[in-house]
């Protein structure tokens, strides 16, 4: 596993999110769409996804998902969200950190 830049969060407030990350903080946003509005923050990228919140979800590159999946299930993580149409598959470890498994197959 590799981890990407990229930290998400969740709200249903996008608006309000929207103002305080680039208004607020002074964040260069980078990517908007009615689902996602990404923003440029030096050392990570914050990306805020319209839904239901987990708290910040970090996002490792793996080569193959399902290999992945099947292996951390096994060691004790559970499956929160899984959406191959975004695609997304948020996982929660034993030990509460929750992120996101994105196939890459030449992490970098």
């Amino acid at each position: 596993m590799k981890s990407s830049r990229d930290v998400l969060i969740q709200t249903n407030k996008m608006d309000a999110a929207a103002i305080f990350y680039e208004k607020v903080l002074g964040f260069k946003v980078i990517e908007r769409s009615e689902q996602l509005i990404g923003f440029e923050t030096g050392s990570f990228r914050l990306f805020i996804d319209k839904g239901e919140s987990y708290g910040p979800v970090f996002e490792f590159y793996i080569p193959n998902l399902e290999q992945a999946k099947r292996t951390l299930v096994e060691n004790g993580c559970r499956i929160e969200v899984e959406d191959p149409k975004v695609p997304c598959c948020y996982l929660r470890d034993p030990f509460g950190l929750i992120f996101n498994l994105a196939e890459k197959k030449n992490p970098k």
